[in-house]
């Protein structure tokens, strides 16, 4: 049984490039995204198992797997490959950092930025439940293919810029805020099956959408849904129409991504134009 240890520095994003070999020889390429906050896709021999930072990561049929970077990782991710002939390679990804902007939101109702004892219970139980879905560890490989961008308008908040709430700093923003006219349509990005689509107190109307291997995309503040759990719903069909509902001073959509709890930034692993910034 042979083995190898190779290096790969974080590169910039890679999803609509050709898949790159981590060195010559190597057997398993990425591609997706390896800088803080990307999804990087990965393709290895059908039957190879794959583990990242030592935990066992599912592999298709086809061989493609999925793995993500926090958005403040600045430590290398550990991808180690077993081949069927009993070979491994191992491989050390560092993501390239990012810098991140600075972002003031006022106007907010108060109970949105500081909520009521009733209300941060509620918010708890609401969160714990979405960890909960997060868990899912589909079969589905829709997550190999580029997403599209899902709704139309200007980009008006940027993943993992810093938050200040009406004055009060908050956690970092772990999305993109797509500002469009109220009831305008939210479309499906890629293939998936709908996991939950119900109303949250700080997120309003919510979608959930699995991709599989744990790849979700979100869609938060709707003012109207049009699937439910358990549907399955195809690339491009309307799945929600944008609104102000949650924490929103305006109509926007806020478009989230997540490799089970890692937070990710979904204009990383688009292949359609971005729509314009503000």
């Amino acid at each position: 049984m042979m083995g190898r240890r190779l290096f790969l520095a974080g590169s910039a994003a890679l999803t609509v490039l050709p898949r790159i070999a981590f060195a010559q020889g190597a057997r398993t390429t990425l591609g997706g995204s390896t800088m803080q906050g990307g999804l990087a896709v990965g393709k290895t021999e059908p039957g190879a198992a794959i583990t990242v930072d030592a935990k066992p990561v599912r592999v298709s049929s086809r061989g493609d797997f999925a793995f993500g970077f926090a958005y403040d990782q600045k430590t290398p991710s550990i991808v180690a490959a077993r081949y069927a002939d009993g070979t491994t390679e191992t491989h050390d990804v560092t993501p390239t950092a990012r810098q991140y902007e600075t972002q003031s939101v006022n106007q907010l109702p108060q109970k949105f930025v500081t909520p009521p004892p009733e209300d941060e219970a509620r918010v708890h139980r609401e969160h714990e439940r979405l960890a909960q879905a997060r868990l899912v560890d589909s079969d589905m490989d829709w997550f190999a293919e580029p997403l599209d961008w899902p709704a139309k308008g200007i980009i008006s908040g940027v993943f993992g810029s810093q938050r200040i709430l009406n004055g009060v700093p908050s956690a970092p923003h772990f999305g993109v805020d797509i500002a469009g006219g109220q009831g305008a349509p939210i479309h499906a990005p890629a293939n998936a099956t709908v996991l939950m689509a119900e109303d949250f107190f700080l997120e309003g109307g919510f979608t959930l959408l699995d991709h599989g291997h744990g790849v979700f995309t979100e869609y938060l503040h709707q003012s109207k849904f049009l699937v439910k759990p358990g549907d399955s719903v195809a690339r491009g069909q309307p799945i929600g129409e944008i609104g102000m509902s949650g924490r929103a001073t305006g109509p926007h959509l806020h478009w989230a991504m997540n490799w089970f709890q890692v937070r990710l930034d979904p204009s990383l692993s688009t292949a359609t134009p971005a729509p314009p910034k503000a």
